[in-house]
């Protein structure tokens, strides 16, 4: 019988010094993480991004994605990524010039896109011969030429079946008089390219002396097709507040249009 109390005394003591230690209900040893979302932290894209002090500039989803691309590519020049965002209208400026090692801003301009990928907004995209319409992804700079749109600079594209008749195609960086606040304020939106991104005729040389010689280039424009066929482009975004997203579509003129083709 004695023995028979020490053992339940035993058990007794046992459960109340791992009560003891157990955390009380208004303790929270995980992080409770809402709409299922999940906090990423130590993210180096998401800390460059802030350093560079581009929040109220470049759409977060562009940079996170032409950072994905970059540290897959590992480009010959790797302080200069340009970004252009056709998910913007062209009367904005959509073409970002960044240097990441002075985490520094160069150039921030308006930039035509091909003339059969829409109207004020670039909704069509395609890698055919004669399509005269912008292609997506990444391309690495070459070098440079005078050609009939004066001072040009050789593109290739790096993504199979997405761009990769950019060179074919003779899509390039010139400058073009329809690429100007002139033409905006004329006709409310800028003149339109073969295919290629042509800048205003007073950066023309200047941007391009900054990206020639092997920089990376990344066009975006969250098109479904675009990132159901890329190998560049996987992971999902994060957005500022280091949370995972899922991707949202990018108001247009007419969403339904957006094609890669």
């Amino acid at each position: 019988m004695n023995k028979l109390k020490l053992i339940t005394l035993g058990i007794i003591a046992s459960s109340v010094f791992t009560s003891s230690l157990s955390p009380k209900p208004t303790e929270t040893l995980i992080p409770i993480v809402k709409n299922k979302t999940e906090i990423i932290k130590n993210n180096p894209i998401q800390d460059l991004y802030d350093s560079l002090n581009l929040k109220e500039i470049i759409k977060w989803e562009a940079f996170e994605e032409a950072m994905q691309g970059y540290n897959q590519l590992a480009p010959k020049n790797k302080n200069i990524i340009t970004i252009i965002d056709f998910t913007l209208p062209s009367t904005d400026k959509r073409m970002y010039v960044l240097d990441l090692k002075a985490k520094k801003l160069l150039y921030h301009t308006i930039v035509s896109h091909g003339r059969n990928s829409g109207e004020k907004y670039a909704t069509s995209f395609s890698n055919r011969h004669g399509s005269f319409q912008s292609s997506l992804g990444f391309y690495v700079t070459e070098g440079t030429y005078m050609g009939g749109n004066g001072y040009s600079l050789r593109l290739d594209g790096l993504e199979k079946g997405i761009n990769d008749q950019a060179k074919p195609r003779a899509i390039v960086i010139h400058g073009a008089d329809y690429c100007s606040q002139d033409v905006i304020r004329n006709t409310g939106r800028l003149g339109r390219s073969y295919g290629c991104p042509a800048l205003p005729r007073e950066l023309n040389k200047p941007i391009i002396n900054t990206i020639k010689d092997g920089s990376l280039v990344y066009i975006y424009a969250n098109n479904k097709q675009y990132l159901a066929a890329t190998k560049m482009v996987k992971k999902p975004a994060i957005d500022s507040n280091h949370m995972l997203i899922a991707k949202q579509p990018i108001a247009v003129e007419d969403d339904s249009k957006t094609i890669l083709n």
